[in-house]
């Protein structure tokens, strides 16, 4: 029987149809084992609940693709326009970030009924052959939906972890550590090309390709694991100043951080609760939910430093481990030389964020794939912990 989603197309235009509507499902099965109650809450001001993913992810296409190309479309809400932007302030006011879990109406059933509304909307024009320029922004749109699918897991772990009954989002992984001894790889000093070669879709902050110079420098074979950083709380890492830069150090006074985010402590035993509830913790598995702050902090306490960016693009694709935690780098997140921010409110996308962010690499096991890509430049602020974010030593070489 055919699928009514899925309107006649050319060959050429099939595939593109299909993975617009595999992402926009997968993001809606993502959803799907949570109740409303559980779509609304908000549990700090940096997370966002579930159902405002679902209807801002919507927003954007409804926004940037339909509105101004599709001429027969037919907006869904007009009050959406401002309960659902972002940050784009060319396209006008919008509901303060940190009041988002106030948002008891539209409940879950009107937010999927939106995304129906767009998503068949959007398949509609996709399949009239004639999208022309509006095919960038289509991408630029799927792409900004996989980056929000990982942001629907780190925001309801961050909830769940509030929760008393510590529920699980979804049954253990199976995923397994690695142990032993910290291996190193050596890089030679030299001229180097980073940034995106252009083949392929790359966010505008991954360009332009440009040259930089390193120093010797040598990279750790594998992510820190909780094993490693438990020896650093052990050895009194979080009550010794001397391996903190100063506003790390008073983050761990203000906040009271006395281990990663997630652990837990019980009779004597570290739990870590994860996106399949409290477990007991695995100190072969790479440690996460650590802060730019404590991972400098343990850096220092082991003698050695994170990477620049530019050097952990380098050595990347001889790593093992990428793709486990996002890796924090001592780079502040700045442009390349060269960069210039697209036209339009699109430019506000990436551009206005280069101020006071630390770059990390590598993605997560949220990360959806192609996302971890070596150029993939993520951005946090230092003290930021409930991102999926972990340690790769790096050493000078003299």
């Amino acid at each position: 029987m055919p699928d009514p989603t899925m309107p006649a197309l050319q060959a050429q235009d099939l595939d593109g149809l299909r993975r617009f509507l595999s992402i926009r499902q997968h993001t809606e099965a993502l959803a799907a084992p949570l109740s409303a109650e559980d779509q609304t809450v908000q549990s700090m001001p940096d997370a966002s609940p579930t159902k405002w993913h679902l209807a801002h992810t919507t927003w954007f296409f409804e926004t940037f693709v339909l509105r101004p190309n599709a001429g027969s479309y037919k907006v869904f809400d007009p009050a959406y326009e401002y309960l659902f932007n972002s940050y784009y302030e060319a396209v006008g006011p919008r509901h303060p970030r940190p009041q988002r879990g106030l948002i008891t109406r539209p409940g879950v059933d009107e937010v999927m009924a939106y995304r129906r509304h767009v998503t068949e909307a959007m398949a509609d024009f996709l399949s009239t052959g004639s999208v022309g320029d509006a095919g960038i922004v289509v991408e630029l749109g799927l792409q900004h939906e996989q980056q929000h699918q990982e942001l629907i897991l780190m925001d309801i772990k961050h909830a769940f972890s509030l929760n008393p009954l510590k529920p699980a989002y979804r049954v253990t992984s199976g995923r397994t550590g690695v142990a032993g001894a910290l291996g190193w790889r050596e890089f030679e000093p030299g001229l180097v090309e980073i940034g995106h070669n252009g083949k392929g879709f790359a966010f505008d902050n991954e360009g332009p390709r440009h040259r930089t110079w390193l120093d010797a420098f040598a990279l750790a074979l594998r992510p820190v694991n909780c094993g490693e950083f438990l020896g650093f709380i052990e050895d009194d890492g979080y009550r010794r100043p001397e391996f903190w830069l100063s506003a790390g150090w008073d983050c761990v006074g203000q906040r009271g951080w006395q281990a990663p985010l997630y652990w837990e402590r019980h009779d004597g035993v570290w739990m870590v609760h994860t996106l399949s509830g409290l477990e007991r913790l695995d100190p072969s598995r790479p440690v996460c939910h650590v802060s730019g702050f404590e991972a400098a902090a343990f850096a220092k306490w082991a003698g050695k430093r994170l990477p620049r960016e530019a050097e952990w693009e380098v050595g990347a694709p001889s790593l093992d481990g990428v793709g486990e935690v996002w890796e924090w780098t001592a780079s502040p997140y700045v442009a390349y030389p060269g960069y210039r921010e697209p036209p339009g409110a699109i430019g506000e996308y990436n551009g206005k964020f280069m101020a006071n962010q630390m770059v990390l690499r590598g993605g997560c096991t949220a990360t959806p794939q192609g996302h971890a890509r070596p150029t993939y430049r993520n951005f946090f602020p230092l003290d930021a912990r409930w991102m999926f974010g972990g340690i790769r030593l790096a050493e000078d070489l003299r």
